[in-house]
C-alpha cells in the first residue's frame, strides 16, 4: 500500500500533540477510509483511554469494528439532572422492548453483561494497572538479609564448606582472579527437616551483602502450558539483574525430580528449563549463587548435580550440643524463666532439630501458663516444665534417619553420601 502524505503529516503532528483528541480522531477516520482498520483502532483506543465518554470516538470504534453508527447523543442542558424514570412497559428495558444499554452503546452493554468472563476493552479511570509481564522484581520478593553466619549456632563443618565455595572467593577478588575462580556456582543443602537449611541460605546472603530471593514450587507452577517455564526464567532474570544475589531453591526435589520417575511431560519440561537456567544458557549467571535445599536428595535428578550446576553437596545435620544450647537460649530469652539447667536439657535432646527445640520451648511455656491459670498465681517457666516437654515432644528427625540409613547402605553411588555414612557410623546407626 502506497503511503498517504496527508496521513503521514497528521501522524507527525500528532506525535507533537498527543493529547489533541480531534486531531487523533480525524487521523483515525482517514485511516478507516484508507482501509487501514488496525491502525485506526489503535488511534481510537488511545482517544478512548484519554476520554472514555467521547461519543465521536465510540462511534468511530463501532465503525471500525463493523457496527452501525449510533446517532450522536443529545446535549443535556446544564443544571441538576432529573431523577431517573422507571422504564414504561414496552419501552427500552420493559417487557417486549429492547434491553437498556450503557450510554446507548451496544458494545458497552455487551461488555457490561460479560464483565465476569471477558476483560474490558479499555482501562477506565480508577482501574488498577495490570502487572507488566516480565517485571520479575514485582513478582518475586528481592530481600536484603540481615542474618550473618555468626547468628547460626554450631555447624562449623557446614560454615567451612560455605566459606570455601562462596564467601572466600567473594572477599578476595585478586586471589579469585589469579586462580580463575568464577563467582557462579551452585550448592545443595540436604538433611532432616527443620535443621536450618533456609536459615543458612539467608545467613550466606547476609554474609556476602548480597540480595536474597527464595523460590518454592508454588511460585513457579501454572495451569497454562509454558507459563511455568516462563515464571522460572523470570525468577532467574530477577536474580541476574540484582547480582550479587543468592537464589534459594527450596524443596528442589519438587522442581527437579528424577525425570525417569516423572510421568508428566510438563514437569519434565520444567526440569529441562531449570537445567538450562543453571547452565547460563538463558543468560549470564555471573554473581548468581544458587543454593538449593531438600530433605530427599536421592529424589533429585542426577543431571542437577553435574559439575557446573548443583555440583557441591553439603549435609546439614541436627544441631550439635553447642548449637542446641544456642537455640534453646534464643527461644527462652524473652520468656520468664527461673532455675533452668540447660546442660541437662541439651543432653536430653540429641536428635532434636531446630524446629523441634523451638516447639519444646513453646510447649514448656504452655505448661507454665496453664498452671498459672489454674492456680491464679503467675509463675516462671521452670526446669520441670522443660523436662515434661522433653517427654511429650519427640524428635522429628528419626524417621528421616531410618530412610537415610537405607540410602547410605544401598544407594551411595560414587560416594555422594559419604558424609551421611560417616555420621550414621558415629551414631552407631549403621
Amino acid at each position: 500500500m502506497s503511503p498517504d502524505p496527508l496521513i503521514d503529516s497528521l501522524s507527525a503532528a500528532l506525535d507533537a500533540r498527543p493529547d489533541d483528541l480531534p486531531l487523533r480522531l480525524h487521523l483515525a477516520s482517514l485511516l478507516l477510509d484508507a482501509g487501514r482498520a488496525g491502525e485506526a483502532i489503535a488511534q481510537i483506543g488511545q482517544a478512548l483511554a484519554r476520554d472514555p465518554g467521547s461519543g465521536p470516538a465510540q462511534a468511530l470504534m463501532q465503525r471500525a469494528l463493523g457496527g452501525s453508527v449510533p446517532p450522536p447523543p443529545t446535549p443535556t442542558p446544564a443544571g441538576p439532572r432529573p431523577p431517573a424514570q422507571r422504564p414504561a412497559p414496552g419501552g427500552p428495558g420493559g417487557p417486549g422492548g429492547p434491553a437498556a444499554t450503557a450510554g446507548d452503546d451496544p458494545l458497552a452493554a455487551y461488555e457490561q453483561e460479560l464483565a465476569d468472563v471477558v476483560p474490558p476493552r479499555f482501562a477506565r479511570a480508577g482501574d488498577e494497572p495490570e502487572p507488566v509481564a516480565g517485571d520479575a522484581d514485582r513478582v518475586y520478593d528481592v530481600e536484603n538479609s540481615g542474618i550473618r553466619l555468626a547468628d547460626v549456632g554450631g555447624m562449623s563443618a557446614v560454615k567451612e564448606r560455605l566459606e570455601l565455595a562462596f564467601l572466600g572467593p567473594l572477599r578476595n577478588p585478586q586471589l579469585r582472579k589469579m586462580y580463575g575462580k568464577s563467582l557462579r556456582g551452585g550448592l545443595m543443602l540436604y538433611g532432616p527437616p527443620g535443621c536450618g537449611k533456609t536459615f543458612l541460605a539467608r545467613a550466606v546472603a547476609g554474609e556476602m551483602g548480597a540480595k536474597f530471593i527464595s523460590l518454592s514450587i508454588v511460585d513457579v507452577l501454572d495451569m497454562w502450558m509454558g507459563n511455568s517455564e516462563r515464571n522460572l526464567h523470570e525468577l532467574f532474570e530477577a536474580a541476574r539483574r540484582n547480582a550479587p544475589c543468592v537464589l534459594f531453591l527450596d524443596e528442589v526435589d519438587a522442581l527437579g525430580h528424577k525425570r525417569s520417575q516423572v510421568g508428566s511431560s510438563s514437569m519434565r519440561t520444567l526440569g529441562n528449563q531449570l537445567l538450562a537456567e543453571l547452565d547460563g544458557m538463558e543468560g549470564n549467571n555471573e554473581g548468581v549463587f544458587v543454593l538449593a535445599a531438600t530433605n530427599t536428595p536421592w529424589d533429585v535428578d542426577p543431571a542437577l548435580r553435574r559439575p557446573g550446576r548443583l555440583d557441591r553437596v553439603v549435609l546439614v545435620l541436627p544441631p550439635d550440643a553447642e548449637a542446641r544450647r544456642s537455640i534453646l537460649e534464643y527461644h527462652l530469652r524473652e520468656r520468664p524463666i527461673a532455675g533452668i539447667d540447660l546442660r541437662k536439657i541439651v543432653a536430653a535432646t540429641e536428635d532434636y532439630s531446630g524446629a523441634d527445640l523451638a516447639h519444646l520451648c513453646e510447649t514448656a511455656a504452655e505448661f507454665a501458663m496453664a498452671d498459672s491459670v489454674r492456680s491464679g498465681e503467675v509463675r516462671m517457666i521452670e526446669q520441670r516444665d522443660l523436662e515434661r516437654a522433653v517427654k511429650e515432644v519427640r524428635p522429628s528427625t528419626r524417621p528421616w534417619m531410618a530412610t537415610a540409613r537405607n540410602v547410605a547402605m544401598f544407594a551411595n553411588e560414587g560416594g555422594v553420601y559419604d558424609d551421611l555414612v560417616a555420621y550414621l557410623k558415629r551414631r552407631k546407626l549403621l
